[in-house]
């Protein structure tokens, strides 16, 4: 007798939707790695290589991080960090998540990026407009609608003057109602991409495409320059 295949994305859901219950809207994060650590789980976003997106990005905007800072939002299993380090960026990447963030040091044991734990409700004082590139894919779009505002401006902060800041995440139409969404993901409308910027956080660029695997899904890849 053989069991039917566990939906990644319905087991996220599960511990997102717990973790919700007890009033710890983060708190899925950990138990979703650990448990993908010790094989009971599946890490739907994990690709085992780099975002597609952020890989077209770097081959158009080819950009040069010899004495520049980069920082990745929500480092995951560190493949996204490793391409940004790849590119000369003295890279920091952080996730809320400890068996992350060992997952990430454990596939990737002589990486040039920085690994440590950080939450983004939260983040360090010292990142404060700290940070030539920031990297953001995935994570704002992994928080219930009401914390996206605050992790949306935290990831803002991070951007140096003169600085760029690139967002991919999944895209949904401004007129469906947030009560509709069952997430995670709880993808963003256009009204929250353009959220990230401010008086001096220009938005520069912004695309939305159809996934690859799915037509009918679409992904925003936003590029951002502060002044």
């Amino acid at each position: 007798m053989t069991s039917e295949p566990v939906d990644p994305d319905l087991a996220s859901r599960r511990l997102a939707h717990e973790a919700l219950e007890q009033d710890d809207p983060t708190g899925w994060f950990e138990r979703l790695y650990s448990a993908a650590s010790e094989g009971a789980a599946v890490l739907p976003w994990d690709r085992g290589a780099a975002h597609p997106l952020l890989l077209d990005w770097v081959a158009t905007a080819e950009p040069h991080g010899a004495g520049q800072r980069a920082l990745v939002v929500g480092a995951g299993t560190g493949w996204d960090a490793e391409l940004v380090a790849d590119q000369g960026y003295d890279t920091t990447a952080f996730d809320i998540s400890p068996s992350a963030v060992e997952t990430a040091e454990r596939n990737h044991p002589d990486s040039k990026a920085t690994y440590q734990v950080a939450d983004l409700l939260n983040p360090p004082a010292e990142w404060h407009r700290a940070f030539d590139l920031v990297v953001e894919i995935y994570t704002v779009q992994a928080l219930p609608i009401p914390l996206q505002p605050e992790a949306t401006a935290h990831v803002a902060d991070f951007v140096r003057p003169g600085g760029t800041l690139v967002v991919i995440a999944a895209a949904r139409d401004d007129n469906t109602p947030d009560s509709s969404v069952d997430g995670p993901p709880w993808p963003l409308t256009r009204a929250a991409i353009h959220a990230f910027t401010t008086p001096d956080l220009k938005l520069i660029q912004l695309e939305r495409t159809p996934s690859p695997n799915d037509p009918t899904l679409h992904r925003w890849r936003a590029e951002y320059l502060r002044d």
